[in-house]
């Protein structure tokens, strides 16, 4: 099945784009090649740029205390396993922590590296990294993959914090509902949401087999979604037939 995510509002995005990011750079620290730590370089750039945002973090801690408050209400409840709260409350309150105790934006400490900022100014000209326009940068590509990984691994630490309170977050979003299927019918799905709930993440699963893409939409009120089929020329063209999908909407 592939999953696809829809975001409601502008914070969820911004959580999804950040753990997209952190996936890529997962991938390619490990790595052995001087391109992926290039590119591993670059993702760090990224998610500085994408978690600039002045409120970012307070709202990420804002979250994080909200989830406490929340969990710490259902203790004393004989349904709820008093252990298994412990553990999600203590880890919400270790990356409370950790990340109010990194100052300033995430990644600041490393604004401070002038070399760092200097393969930052240009890594977003095409081909702005070549060796006659950075050759410390180039002679550093040259070293072992054991050194460059361990730079990347000191570099990528700072942000840390923010990348484990992300992943919490998004992962106790995603448990608090449960899947449901419905069908598209002729290409088409439109379901009224209901009141006196604020939906934050829409995540639709969907079998690779029927080849359709859906293209979603929505806001408070509904939820739209339209499948696509990916014809030869190229393009996206509307699909009439019936599809079934399991939807999840997550409060």
């Amino acid at each position: 099945m592939i999953l696809y995510e829809y975001p409601f509002n502008e914070r969820i995005r911004t959580y999804l784009r950040l753990e997209h990011l952190f996936r890529r750079l997962g991938e390619l620290v490990p790595a052995e090649s001087a391109l992926s730590h290039h590119f591993a370089l670059v993702t760090i750039f990224e998610i500085m740029d994408v978690a600039a945002r002045a409120d970012l973090k307070a709202d990420v801690m804002r979250d994080l205390e909200k989830h406490k408050n929340v969990f710490n209400s259902y203790r004393g409840n004989p349904a709820i396993a008093e252990a298994a709260l412990d553990q999600v409350v203590t880890q919400l309150e270790r990356n409370f922590s950790a990340l109010n105790s990194v100052s300033g934006k995430a990644g600041q400490a490393l604004t401070e590296n002038e070399w760092l900022m200097s393969i930052r100014s240009r890594a977003g000209i095409p081909g702005g990294t070549c060796e006659f326009d950075l050759p410390a940068y180039y002679a550093w590509q040259h070293r072992s993959a054991q050194s460059r990984r361990k730079d990347l691994e000191r570099w990528s630490s700072t942000l840390a914090p923010l990348a484990e309170s992300i992943y919490l977050l998004l992962k106790l979003l995603r448990e608090a509902d449960v899947p449901y299927k419905v069908i598209a019918t002729h290409g088409q799905f439109q379901q009224n949401l209901p009141q006196g709930r604020s939906f934050q993440l829409l995540r639709l699963r969907i079998d690779p087999a029927l080849g359709l893409v859906p293209e979603i939409s929505g806001n408070r009120l509904m939820v739209s979604v339209r499948m696509m089929r990916h014809e030869a020329d190229d393009r996206l063209h509307q699909s009439t037939e019936d599809a079934a999908f399991e939807l999840t909407l997550c409060a």
